[in-house]
């Protein structure tokens, strides 16, 4: 090496190590796109801050992500350790009862099942899968910044455990970061979400009460006075369970993380009669303060996929499914970059649109999940109009194209602003103090997800 790079030790410059693609993070998304273009036969090598297997929520997948594990070769794995889940039980204790959604009734009923995982082995057996197709994987070691030189190559600086610095020389970065928003941290253009403020607390349970025979796998969301929550079913027999509250809330908290956890599950009495024999296996984590989103997603040699990009909630499990498609979508983009092709820029922007319109789609019924209107109609015991297999079209992921279930959620979203007038005070009261949520930032927890503040 002929010089040193500004900002870069001697020591660095000395191991820098040169590649086409450089990915910092090896979640879902991180591990997809490094697959997809290793076997392309690029040279790709990724960066994770943590070692496989780590934890992580999210266990809940949905049936549009099956095609693309049958994509990357991963599905037998998947199997193996998934549970088969064919629905979503939404619970409702102001209703009295609960309603079964069924995949197989979705407008898009080619994938009637999806999983439900525990993160640590589904994100282990993807990163193996990008490893055993070339990529190469760096594990315990943090990146700090990049050094981006127009018209050239980048340097990415990063560091091990011991704080010993290395550093690569990519033609392309992807930040696949997750919650640690790596690139936005340097590049600034993150902005919390204007419209939506939550925050989670959960864990992991053994002896929660099942569903019975072929709806043991599937997910259960039920609603209380502060927000909702979920109970995830894992092969094992344990289960993930967590609550989403709004910050005020969890504010108020003034006992234990774990006690308030089951505090909360309490309020829900169908809810409490599951736990009634649940024991804490795990510690409890919370996330806090979590829907955010940045301006723009890509630049001159490098793409952000996944949360590095844009966080909206746990609801309707849509995290790992943004991940799985924009990682897909932007191993595409990456390579036509690396080919020299004048359709990066377009292609930068179909992919921008894209991404757009799937979180757009689910924010829209996240943003009002909690509003007695939405909880009225997902209850509601005739959905007219198809609005059934659209709202189950969403509830499977089918947010990106949705040509078919277009007309039917507006029709729903139509039934919602009805339903929403019908029942004004009630619905004001909720409306009022979700604003006043967004106000609200939970500073006594932390983020078992982030490393820095961004």
């Amino acid at each position: 090496m002929s010089h040193v790079p500004s900002g870069m030790s001697t020591q660095a410059a000395a191991s820098m190590t040169t590649c086409d693609v450089l990915v910092v993070g090896g979640g879902p998304a991180g591990s997809t796109i490094s697959a997809l273009l290793a076997e392309r036969g690029w040279n790709v090598h990724v960066l994770e801050k943590d070692a496989h297997p780590r934890f992580h929520i999210g266990e809940s997948l949905l049936p549009q992500s099956v095609p693309m594990l049958r994509k990357l070769g991963v599905l037998p794995d998947i199997e193996k350790i998934g549970i088969i889940k064919y629905g979503a039980d939404m619970v409702s204790h102001y209703h009295g009862r609960s309603s079964m959604f069924y995949f197989a009734k979705a407008i898009d009923s080619s994938q009637p099942y999806a999983f439900e995982v525990k993160r640590s082995e589904f994100d282990a057996i993807l990163m193996k899968n990008a490893v055993a197709k070339g990529a190469h994987l760096h594990e315990g070691l943090k990146a700090q910044r990049v050094e981006f030189r127009p018209g050239s190559s980048s340097i990415v600086h990063a560091e091990d455990r011991a704080g010993r610095p290395v550093a690569w020389e990519a033609k392309f970065v992807v930040d696949a970061s997750g919650r640690d928003t790596f690139l936005s941290a340097q590049l600034g253009g993150k902005h919390r979400s204007a419209t939506h403020n939550s925050a989670a607390i959960f864990g992991h349970f053994e002896r929660v009460t099942r569903l019975p025979g072929r709806d043991e796998g599937n997910i259960t969301v039920g609603w209380h006075d502060h927000g909702w929550c979920w109970l995830i079913p894992f092969k094992d027999g344990t289960m993930s369970v967590g609550v989403v509250c709004w910050p005020d809330y969890i504010r108020s908290r003034q006992v234990a993380l774990d006690q308030f956890l089951l505090d909360t599950l309490a309020l829900m009495p169908s809810i409490a009669e599951r736990m009634k024999q649940a024991k804490l296996i795990t510690e409890v984590y919370a996330a806090a303060n979590f829907s955010y989103r940045r301006e723009t997603m890509s630049g001159e040699g490098y793409l952000m996929v996944g949360d590095a990009f844009a966080f909206i909630d746990p609801m309707f499990s849509s995290g790992v499914h943004l991940a799985l498609n924009s990682a897909m979508m932007g191993a595409d983009v990456v390579e036509t970059y690396l080919q020299g092709s004048p359709e990066y820029r377009p292609r930068c922007r179909e992919f921008d649109r894209t991404v757009r319109r799937g979180i757009d789609t689910f924010s829209w019924f996240i943003h009002r999940f909690t509003q007695p209107a939405l909880r009225d109609l997902f209850m509601s015991t005739r959905k007219p109009l198809k609005m059934e297999q659209a709202v189950l079209s969403l509830l499977a992921g089918d947010v990106f194209t949705q040509s078919r279930a277009r007309l039917p959620l507006f029709y729903f979203k139509v039934a919602y602003y009805l339903t929403y007038v019908l029942n004004w005070k009630q619905n004001r009261t909720a409306a009022r103090r979700r604003r006043q949520g967004l106000q609200t930032t939970v500073t006594n927890l932390k983020d078992y997800a982030v490393n820095h503040k961004t």
